[in-house]
């Protein structure tokens, strides 16, 4: 099967499990709160039982140690993300959707972290690495395809029951297209005499800063249709900005697909998107429309192209491990979010609103830059020279 069609297959996974199975909670919260089944408090309870679930499901991805076990994963993720879609359209109140949400964490990160693994092997494969790195725009289509559908339901006058049900219906659509053409994973090609090695301690730092990231963005990936619905009182204005943030993700992505391939490069690039997703952040709690346009730019921009950026990185720095480093990323970043939703909570009940939460997640923000600009180890080779930095890397 061609190269391309193979990482197209990937990236429709991604907007399934991550678009929909993993996002489509944020246009849809200003319903859930206008309806009454939960209040701002009790969103971001729900919103901390789908990272909980994101965590389960990456750190059991992380030990699949087959190939027929990562299949086995991807294939049953998307359509278990397609059928708890489905269920949520007949969920009412606060715990059945923090069990479905649950559910639905575990299974996106299931495809994510077999399709990351997947993705970047097939892009090396063919020396295509920036279809590679396309693939992560992915998650951003999805944003964007739920961020329209909610529009234009809710200018029907349409409520959360419809909205999943449309939202289930296209991730059906997709994974129907998606399951016959999605590639196979492999089995690493890891000699048996090969010692136990160390990873870089820059790797170390990498999880770190990635943690924080879970923490910041996830405050404005979660809440920012409610912030927008509360500005702008229910107005049809308000259903924009999700859109918006998906779209700012999709050219992010495109933008640092494009740069220049140079080594230590991605570390460079990660700062520079951390720390402007850090103001991005901190601009959602400006008062008034311009705060929330700075933050889907500044925020939105770099929120998958980050993401993206730190895989290159992980690879550079550990290329023969970077299987299983992307499990190993995935839950760290997993823990970093779980604890943004559970952070937002505490903000809206001790204080009415979400303005806390967003200072600390931006703070967090800055500290993974931070973190990034010392280099910890002798400086990556670059992506060309993966096989000579094997060879350095400490035994």
């Amino acid at each position: 099967m061609p190269t391309l069609i193979r990482l197209m297959a990937c990236l429709f996974a991604l907007i399934v499990a991550m678009g929909v199975g993993r996002f489509a909670l944020t246009p849809l919260l200003p319903h859930l709160i206008a309806e009454g089944q939960v209040g701002l408090t009790g969103a971001g309870l729900v919103a901390a039982a789908n990272y909980l679930g994101y965590l389960v499901g990456a750190l059991d991805a992380f030990y699949a140690s087959s190939p027929r076990q990562a299949r086995l994963r991807l294939v049953a993720g998307l359509w278990a993300t397609v059928l708890l879609t489905l269920a949520s359209a007949l969920a009412e109140g606060f715990w059945p959707h923090v069990l479905l949400r649950f559910a639905l964490g575990v299974t996106s990160a299931w495809v994510l972290v077999v399709v990351t693994g997947l993705s970047q092997r097939i892009a090396a494969e063919a020396n295509r690495p920036r279809l590679g790195s396309l693939v992560f725009a992915g998650p951003a289509f999805g944003v964007m395809l739920t961020g329209v559908l909610a529009l234009e339901m809710n200018l029907q006058g349409q409520g959360s029951a419809m909205l999943w049900l449309a939202f289930g219906i296209l991730a059906l659509l997709l994974t129907l297209v998606t399951h016959p053409l999605l590639p196979r994973p492999q089995a690493a090609a890891v000699a048996a005499s090969q010692p136990a090695r160390q990873r870089p301690r820059a790797l170390y730092a990498l999880l770190a800063a990635y943690g924080l990231v879970g923490l910041g963005y996830i405050i404005p990936a979660t809440f920012l249709s409610q912030m927008a619905a509360a500005r702008f009182h229910g107005q049809w204005q308000a259903d924009l900005f999700w859109p918006a943030f998906g779209l700012a993700a999709a050219v992010g992505v495109v933008l640092v697909s494009l740069r220049r391939q140079r080594p230590g490069g991605a570390r460079r690039w990660l700062v520079i998107a951390l720390w402007l997703q850090a103001a991005g952040t901190l601009a959602c709690a400006l008062p008034g429309m311009a705060g929330l346009v700075l933050g889907v730019i500044l925020s939105g921009g770099p929120f998958l192209a980050g993401m993206q950026l730190v895989m290159q990185y992980a690879r550079e720095l550990d290329p023969q491990g970077h299987s299983r480093n992307v499990g190993l990323l995935t839950a760290a970043f997993a823990l970093g979010q779980l604890a943004g939703p559970l952070l937002a909570a505490a903000s809206s009940y001790f204080s009415g609103d979400l303005q806390p939460a967003l200072y600390v997640a931006g703070a967090g923000l800055m500290l993974a830059g931070g973190l990034m600009i010392r280099t910890w180890d002798r400086k990556p080779v670059g992506a060309n020279s993966f096989a000579k930095q094997a060879e350095s890397l400490p035994h």
